[in-house]
């Protein structure tokens, strides 16, 4: 972009809200000082600078059709006298770094899968009814332990009183049952089967992604 006489930056990234991790919040919510505030929101700090940020835009600085854009996309055969490559800028970095190699569909498909799966142990499920029970004793009819927080009354940005009494009666209910710990054991006993039958494909894609972010990296660098 430089070559172009553009500086470029990247769009921002958005502040963390919600789950902290890929484990976070995967088997529901466990925090009862913030349901007892929030029900299933994130906390009122988080969401206040997320949606700072996101009402300003998270994009970058491009006009979206000027001869910036086009250098950075592509569409046009040439900018300020300079032939603009296939994809423009952003196809050009993505060729140099082998972006297209970077595919984890594999381990994505892994995870997905063994989320789904565990639901249908018989561990699991007894954990469920455990959970159910335990929340029909305190006024809450919910067969899962995500159906709670999926509740379309809680939809709203509003916290209401009924959201943080289903919360709390929900994080008392899986202390009770051990049921997140349970779902989470059978969840990664199909995830190392699953990991064992699909081992060569899940090294690729590993090596691959290696690959591509030490290409990113020299990039930056300049030293590719």
């Amino acid at each position: 972009m430089k070559e172009y006489g553009f500086t470029w930056q990247p769009a921002p990234d958005l502040p963390r809200l919600g789950p902290k991790t890929l484990v976070d919040w995967r088997y529901g919510i466990h925090d009862m000082a913030l349901a007892s505030e929030r029900g299933y929101k994130p906390a009122a700090a988080e969401q206040e600078a997320y949606d700072k940020v996101a009402e300003v835009g998270a994009v970058d600085d491009t006009s979206g059709a000027g001869p910036e854009t086009q250098a950075l996309e592509g569409g046009a055969n040439e900018v300020g006298g300079r032939p603009v490559p296939k994809g423009g800028c952003i196809g050009e970095a993505d060729r140099k770094i082998s972006a297209s190699a970077a595919d984890t569909s594999v381990a994505q498909a892994l995870s997905t899968g063994a989320f789904v799966e565990s639901q249908q142990e018989p561990a699991v499920v007894k954990a469920f009814k455990a959970w159910s029970d335990c929340m029909r004793a305190s006024g809450f009819r919910y067969d899962r332990p995500l159906d709670a927080s999926d509740d379309q009354r809680f939809a709203s940005r509003e916290v209401t009183s009924l959201e943080i009494k289903t919360a709390t009666a929900d994080i008392s209910c899986r202390d009770r049952t051990d049921v997140a710990r349970i779902w989470f054991d059978a969840e990664v006993a199909i995830q190392e089967k699953k990991i064992d039958s699909q081992g060569e494909l899940l090294d690729k894609e590993r090596r691959d992604l290696d690959s591509a972010v030490k290409k990113a990296a020299s990039v930056v660098e300049g030293t590719r």
